[in-house]
């Protein structure tokens, strides 16, 4: 077995933090815009795969 099959897959950093106290009200709420759409978009990825996982289930039911 390949040593790269036992070491776990590392998965990039999902959010960079970067220092807020620079930052003017207007840059902290364009700041805030971004994250709400990254949410919304996490949230419809979340939505997409539980209806399809739904569509699959349905599928594969037992008569």
């Amino acid at each position: 077995m390949r040593e790269e099959e036992d070491t776990p897959i590392k998965r990039p950093t999902r959010l960079e933090r970067p220092p807020l106290d620079n930052w003017g009200i207007a840059e902290l709420e364009a700041y805030i815009g971004e994250l709400r759409a990254e949410i919304g978009r996490a949230e419809a990825e979340i939505a997409r795969k539980t209806a399809h996982r739904g569509a699959a289930d349905a599928f594969f039911r037992r008569p």
